[in-house]
């Protein structure tokens, strides 16, 4: 069992920047391939970014790409988002997302293969 805990949202204006975390419980947080989701009022669920278990690979959607940076530190159970750039269409819940893996090198962007899921954090933008 992981529990995921986000933090870090808030109100920004266009052009800046947040920093989102995820802090997971347990000690199995490197046995996890770990993602970030956004869904904003009336629209699915939709995939950001996700990073395998050692940090080694990493993916994105393109509307993030070049804006958006995901990390880990499996020492302190945390996955971060660095968001720059921010424009009105990132305003959304951002969720983190635990995928129990094998393969160090293995991510996924697909939001039902997940097993564990956050609570969410809200985004806004202001234009």
């Amino acid at each position: 069992q992981v529990q995921l805990v986000e933090s870090g949202g808030g109100l920004v204006q266009t052009g800046g920047s947040l920093r989102l975390s995820c802090a997971a419980s347990g000690r199995t947080f490197s046995s996890y391939a770990m993602g970030w989701f956004r869904q904003a009022p009336g629209e699915e669920r939709e995939f950001v970014a996700a990073i395998s278990r050692i940090g080694s690979d990493t993916g994105y959607a393109d509307s993030v790409k070049g804006r958006f940076t995901i990390s880990r530190d499996n020492a302190k159970n945390t996955v971060y988002l660095q968001m720059n750039s921010l424009k009105p269409e990132d305003t959304a819940v951002y969720y983190c997302a635990a995928l129990s893996v094998r393969s160090i090198s293995r991510w996924s962007p697909n939001p039902d293969a997940y097993d564990y899921w956050g609570r969410g954090t809200q985004v806004t933008v202001s234009s």
